[in-house]
């Protein structure tokens, strides 16, 4: 539905005033998180969306300390959950225990029980730990035995995994990593900026992070992104551009059909609607544009897309597919 230059008006003056305190968040990440600025962008597109974010890069690039950063800016709960070759479910969610005593059963809840869960190095741990993640990602809830409890809000699941070319790595399955909103590819800080790192390191100087947000404001500003407006041509643009991974063919891309293995999911359209809506709410505006799809398209659709073998053997990934498409799509 259409809206009105007032109803407009009214929406911007909403914005303005909800993205401020948002835009003290990332000023208050920045402050501690050098040369890293597209990933606590990428952080706080995938806190108000409601979503988790999988950071894929080598290790030291300050991936665990964003979110510990971000939780105790937000004053939440965090959990840290190293994963392992010998980690268990249990370890994750929790585990019944015998009370000899009582004589009968006592939950011992997880460290999923938090806010904002770090699940480091992911890919280190089999498929069946990795699964233990799934219903909590999507159902906000957890299930010991005969007991399920709901999952505190907000709630947000960072991983982080090494390159898969690494040793002694497991690639997610597509269930799992479908899960994930974003997908982040993590790089090297630019050369003043590691300057600075290096410095705050030798010197321990390192600026403190405030709390300067209570969690019930971030529930609120979730609740605001909704309500940003998304033009109808917006949304088929987002729809062509799902699509034409799946069906490249009918998009003139006939180039792209021995590359492409599988195409995107409906919440592959449903993630990259929810994150131009917050990307246009962090650009203090009321409403998405076709460069606000365009810049978050490829983190939230590069893990979704299949790739073939041969497009492996011609040194073709996830991200040139979506150029690719981008690149044809016609912008509304």
């Amino acid at each position: 539905m259409a809206l009105t230059a007032h109803d407009l008006q009214e929406l911007n003056d909403i914005v303005a005033e909800e993205s401020r305190i948002i835009h003290q968040l990332s000023d208050e990440l920045k402050k501690v998180i050098f040369g890293q600025e597209k990933m606590v962008e990428s952080l706080l597109i995938a806190l108000l969306s409601n979503g988790h974010i999988l950071l894929e890069g080598v290790p030291g690039l300050a991936k665990t300390f964003a979110i510990k950063t971000l939780s105790e800016a937000i004053h939440g709960a965090f959990s840290r959950i190293q994963f392992t070759p010998d980690l268990l479910p249990a370890d994750v969610v929790g585990t019944l225990i015998y009370n000899i005593k009582e004589n009968d059963f006592t939950i011992k809840k997880g460290p999923i029980f938090a806010n904002f869960i770090l699940a480091d190095e992911i890919n280190r741990a089999p498929a069946k730990v990795q699964s233990a993640l799934l219903e909590s990602m999507q159902e906000r809830q957890v299930t010991i035995g005969d007991e399920t409890f709901r999952l505190e809000e907000p709630f947000m699941v960072m991983a982080t995994q090494n390159p898969v070319e690494q040793e002694g790595t497991y690639p997610l399955p597509e269930a799992q990593i479908d899960r994930f909103m974003l997908k982040s590819i993590i790089t090297y800080p630019a050369y003043e900026a590691e300057k600075e790192i290096m410095r705050h390191n030798i010197n321990e100087t390192f600026p403190r992070v405030n709390q300067i947000m209570q969690k019930e404001q971030i529930l609120k500003a979730r609740q605001v992104v909704k309500k940003i407006y998304m033009d109808e041509k917006i949304e088929q643009y987002i729809l062509d551009l799902v699509a034409a991974t799946r069906y490249p063919k009918d998009f003139m891309l006939t180039d792209l059909e021995n590359y492409i293995r599988f195409g995107t999911s409906p919440r592959g359209s449903i993630s990259l609607a929810k994150a131009a809506k917050v990307h246009a709410f962090l650009r203090n505006r009321s409403f998405v544009t076709p460069e606000d799809v365009r810049e978050v398209i490829k983190e939230v659709l590069r893990h979704r897309i299949g790739i073939t073998y041969e497009a492996e053997a011609e040194g073709i990934n996830s991200d040139m597919i979506i150029d690719r498409i981008v690149n044809k799509i016609p912008v509304p």
